[in-house]
């Protein structure tokens, strides 16, 4: 009687590709992780150092890396630093890009006819993202910086996008945060029904002093939230503000619905 071949069984085959590795793939995404926290970049020997390898292991990453264009050696220093080609590709690939190129002349013209900055944010994995942002041309102003994690529970921002998610979404990023106070998260979760029927969000700053946030929706073509628009507004005390914080407000909901319909969307928010 002949005998059976052995066959490796689906759960195993499964779990062998899941454990498969690629070690130089992981060196070189541990390498880009790392400096991209290190602003002021990092020799070989502390790139090393604090991935916990040997010299050796990364000397060719780092090479073939720098050959590539995605990290920069200063000849003066010979630290390493991550090059724009990385921001350049990411923006490129990022489904942001499309809302980013429609956003920022609409984002323009709003900060110039409210002489306030605005930002855009997005849901990002289970975070809350800044992805792009535009100054006050005024010679003084507030405004927060591109590439900003924002509080989920508190920022303005968040509020919107969340209001206008799924339940999924919702949860995803409520269940990302670290432990929270029950009476927190109840809180939160009854101001999103008001942000949604108002249709905007309005707020004192959870960071600053006189600055007053309001947000209003980006919905996408298939009416889906995208992003959401923001001007910290920064009220003055020297008589040279010309729009009021109403006045602000109706200039966005404006921008706002150009930006929406620029991607496909003429619907309503409710």
């Amino acid at each position: 009687m002949a005998k059976a071949k052995n066959k490796i069984a689906p759960s195993t085959k499964r779990m062998s590709k899941a454990i498969y590795a690629a070690p130089a793939l992981e060196k070189g995404i541990d390498v880009l992780e790392l400096l991209a926290s290190a602003p002021d970049g990092l020799t070989s020997t502390e790139i090393a150092h604090r991935l916990g390898r040997s010299l050796s292991e990364i000397f060719r990453i780092l090479v073939v890396m720098e050959r590539r264009n995605w990290l920069h050696k200063s000849p003066e220093t010979d630290r390493y630093s991550v090059s724009y080609r990385v921001l350049e590709n990411a923006l490129r690939a990022a489904p942001v890009q499309a809302l980013s190129t429609i956003a920022a002349s609409v984002m323009y013209r709003l900060a110039c006819d409210i002489v306030q900055s605005c930002h855009l944010a997005v849901v990002s994995d289970a975070t809350i993202l800044i992805v792009l942002q535009q100054d006050s041309p005024a010679h003084s102003g507030f405004s927060v910086r591109l590439g900003t994690r924002c509080d989920p529970l508190s920022a303005c921002s968040s509020h919107v996008l969340l209001a206008f998610s799924d339940a999924p979404t919702v949860e995803k990023v409520l269940t990302a945060l670290p432990p929270t106070p029950a009476g927190k998260l109840e809180a939160f979760r009854a101001r999103l029904p008001i942000v949604r029927e108002r249709g905007y969000e309005i707020k004192a700053s959870s960071r600053s002093m006189g600055v007053t946030d309001i947000s209003y929706p980006i919905f996408g073509f298939d009416g889906r939230i995208r992003a959401a628009l923001t001007i910290p507004f920064l009220a003055v005390i020297d008589g040279t503000q010309q729009i009021d914080i109403e006045q602000a407000r109706q200039h966005l909901e404006r921008a706002a619905l150009k930006i929406s319909n620029g991607l496909g969307w003429f619907g309503s928010a409710r």
